[in-house]
């Protein structure tokens, strides 16, 4: 199973402001143990929502707006993505992160091609892997 760890922003990652050297050192180590065990797949940190912008989509028509955004507890500073066996796995992976102070991390499971059932056809099921395929490919 995969899921998606989400790293929620806070006033801090909103203005800009870097990890410290002692973080960055702690969060390193554990992207380490991760790494080593087969867990994580992929991992990113994201700029704030002062450098990003929103499409809303709506009667055919799209609007851009530009960032910030409001609401900092509803916005994401970064994410892994993580393969493991449960949802349990996941939370006793996360319990040995070097989070503190209030931090909120979300944790949510990745579909897969099973979980669409039969509206998932076999030429869906063949494209996507094509599509994963070449993504691979540009790695």
């Amino acid at each position: 199973m995969r899921f998606m760890v989400i790293v929620k922003a806070d006033k801090n990652s909103e203005a800009g402001v870097m990890p410290s050297r002692e973080i960055l050192t702690a969060m390193g180590k554990f992207n380490e143990d991760l790494v080593k065990a087969g867990v994580m797949l992929a991992a990113e940190g994201l700029h704030p929502t002062s450098k990003g912008k929103r499409v809303r989509f709506s009667g055919g028509k799209h609007t851009i707006i530009d960032g910030p955004f409001t609401e900092s507890k509803e916005l994401i500073a970064g994410f892994w993505l993580w393969q493991v066996r449960s949802m349990e796995e996941a939370i006793e992976w996360l319990k040995r992160s070097p989070f503190d102070g209030g931090t909120e991390i979300e944790i949510r499971q990745v579909f897969e091609a099973d979980d669409f059932g039969s509206e998932f056809t076999s030429e869906l099921r063949e494209q996507e892997a094509r599509l994963r395929a070449q993504a691979a490919q540009k790695k």
